[in-house]
């Protein structure tokens, strides 16, 4: 039993919750009782997120993700950090690594600093949505609120905002198939929450057009350009005419090895990254890839704690379509 469950039993805010814990006088006697009523049948023990809510707030929020110097990472940490600095508040910044023990540990030392909230960023931490992989997770929830970005675990007190990665890449890989190409790689270099779906996108956008989906095009690889390349020139037997990729490196790769190769793009080969970073635009031909619009999801993260925090209902799940940007290494 947590402040949510006591906030939707007596069918108030969780703002209002806390302010019946902390005895406020905005709170009439009325609901105060009521309140009090369902906590006590309930057997509930208000918490520090419950006393500190909305009330004696420190302003600051704990942010947490694998490694900052990934660049998707990196920007969306600047993101979050300036609109939380427009409403007022300080950062304080964890970095995790990606193992199961490092990711609880840093989740579970951050919160031990008076932070009105936490962010995690990138679907490493959401684990496969279920099981023992995200309790840590559902743990902090307990506790404070927390906002996932870009992964979704199912959990009361978790708020994920999300691209549609699925219909992402389905769009794509459809939009390869519609310009006769049939040998299509799907490159990846995780097994995280938003890698499954951009391979189920994959997937479906295959049976749906008539291709049957192979192992052998599904490649798991080291996200490093010249790793990839190498990896690609050593598959002689394995024949491919497109390359959908889950990340702008990885699509680079692909392109290097077309340039070995001396395979015209694309005539020979159609690539597309994913993320739609600065590496899209460093490369020649520049390269098509998959906006997943991490500005706008964290804008939206930080919007939902702030509208959270003022007692207002937020969907525990919101989802931010991509966009394709289309340059030179597709032709449709």
């Amino acid at each position: 039993m947590n402040i949510y469950d006591i906030a939707e039993l007596a069918g108030v805010s969780i703002a209002t919750v806390s302010r019946v814990v902390n005895d406020s006088p905005k709170v009439s006697e009325k609901t105060k009782m009521k309140v009090r009523a369902v906590m006590e049948a309930n057997h509930y023990t208000p918490n520090v997120f419950a006393r500190g809510l909305g009330l004696n707030s420190m302003k600051t929020v704990g942010i947490v993700c694998p490694d900052v110097s990934d660049d998707y990472m990196a920007g969306s940490v600047a993101y979050l950090e300036k609109r939380l600095r427009s409403y007022g508040y300080d950062c304080i910044l964890y970095c995790s690594g990606y193992e199961y023990e490092d990711k609880a540990a840093a989740v579970h030392l951050i919160l031990q600093k008076r932070i009105d909230a936490l962010f995690l960023v990138g679907s490493h931490y959401a684990g496969n949505g279920s099981g023992e992989d995200v309790d840590y997770v559902r743990e902090a929830a307990d506790t404070i609120l927390v906002f996932l970005i870009n992964g979704y675990v199912r959990c009361p007190g978790v708020y994920c905002v999300l691209s549609d990665n699925y219909q992402a890449v389905y769009d794509a890989v459809s939009a390869l198939t519609e310009t006769g190409k049939k040998g299509i790689l799907f490159l990846y270099d995780s097994n995280s929450y938003s890698t499954m779906e951009k391979m189920r996108g994959y997937e479906d956008a295959l049976k749906d057009n008539g291709i049957s989906v192979t192992e052998d095009r599904k490649i798991f690889v080291q996200n490093k350009i010249l790793t990839v390349r190498d990896m690609l020139l050593e598959k002689k037997d394995l024949e491919f005419d497109a390359v959908a990729a889950t990340d702008d490196g990885l699509a680079i790769g692909a392109l290097k090895y077309a340039r070995k190769k001396k395979l015209s793009v694309p005539g020979d080969i159609s690539i597309i990254g994913f993320n739609n970073s600065e590496l899209s635009i460093c490369c020649e031909p520049e390269l098509s890839s998959i906006d997943s619009r991490s500005e706008t999801l964290c804008k939206t993260a930080v919007d939902s704690m702030m509208a959270l925090l003022k007692g207002r209902p937020v969907r525990h799940k919101k989802v931010v379509p991509c966009r394709l940007v289309k340059r030179r290494t597709t032709n449709f």
